[in-house]
């Protein structure tokens, strides 16, 4: 008992030096001066927080052909789980993959675009659109101009200032 204490003990007074830690302060140093302390920057963790919506995985057709190849070739007791567990996939990947591939290989297996399909706009349906939003703008205008004129005459007849009559104001 008394020798295992003594080991311990031995294991505990070894100095850093010797235990091959390089940043570890020696008690001793050339000079005989304490050997000034080094400032360790600390370890950068990565960011823990959750990003707001998750990237979707996009598969290409040759590896869902590879894929599904590899799949069609397991025989044995657990090796298709062996398989989607390594590719980090679900099954329900290889059931809509197959469904695909019996619709036709490579065209049917290539990731479809999202969303709503893009409406192909010929040059003059672009025209119209572009005269109906200026016709709606100066329509806009023109009611605006006709408003104030109204208030500028109501506003004359109440200050008591004539008009100048002509053919701009339109009446006879």
């Amino acid at each position: 008992m008394a020798s295992a204490q003594k080991s311990k003990a031995r294991r505990r007074a070894a100095p850093a030096a010797q235990e091959g830690v390089p940043d570890a302060p020696s008690s001793a140093s050339v000079s005989g001066a304490p050997a000034p302390l080094r400032m360790v920057p600390p370890p950068t963790r990565p960011d823990s927080e959750v990003r707001e919506r998750a990237a979707r995985r996009r598969f290409t057709a040759e590896y869902k052909l590879h894929v599904l190849r590899a799949a069609d070739q397991c025989a044995g007791l657990g090796e298709l789980g062996a398989l989607l567990r390594r590719e980090g996939l679900y099954s329900s990947h290889l059931t809509t993959w197959r469904r695909q591939r019996e619709h036709g290989a490579l065209v049917a297996l290539a990731p479809q675009k999202r969303g709503r399909p893009a409406a192909s706009v010929s040059p003059l349906a672009r025209r119209v659109a572009e005269l109906e939003r200026e016709n709606v703008q100066l329509t806009h205008r023109l009611h605006q101009a006709e408003t104030i004129i109204a208030v500028q005459k109501k506003l004359s007849e109440v200050l008591g200032i004539p008009l100048p009559r002509g053919n701009a104001t339109g009446s006879g």
